[in-house]
């Protein structure tokens, strides 16, 4: 076996093991408050760390081009309560528009 099958296992393994690790868990912890806010807030830090990567690098570089008019309009949408799929479809004209200008 290559070195990228060896890795592929090793990764599948691991994931098992987590995954397992996981299951493992006593449910009082589980239920515990300060674990249930914790985990409240995990898919939020992970969404806000995708927006700044997608949206302010190029490569390894930090950039800014129409992408960041794209991110004005969805977060004042988003402010205003507006649907996703409406904020999103105007969120990427805006984008687009940009582009399409400059």
């Amino acid at each position: 076996m290559t070195d990228l099958w060896w890795g592929v296992v090793a990764v599948a393994v691991g994931a098992y093991g987590l995954k397992l690790l996981g299951l493992s868990v006593p449910e009082r912890l589980l239920e515990h408050p300060v674990t249930v806010r914790a985990a409240a807030f995990i898919p939020v830090g992970l969404l806000a760390a995708l927006v700044v990567v997608q949206g302010f690098t190029e490569g390894s570089s930090i950039t800014f081009d129409a992408r960041i008019a794209g991110l004005g309009v969805a977060a004042f949408l988003l402010w205003r309560n507006v649907p996703f799929l409406p904020m999103l479809i105007a969120a990427a004209a805006t984008t687009a528009l940009v582009r399409l200008v400059a």
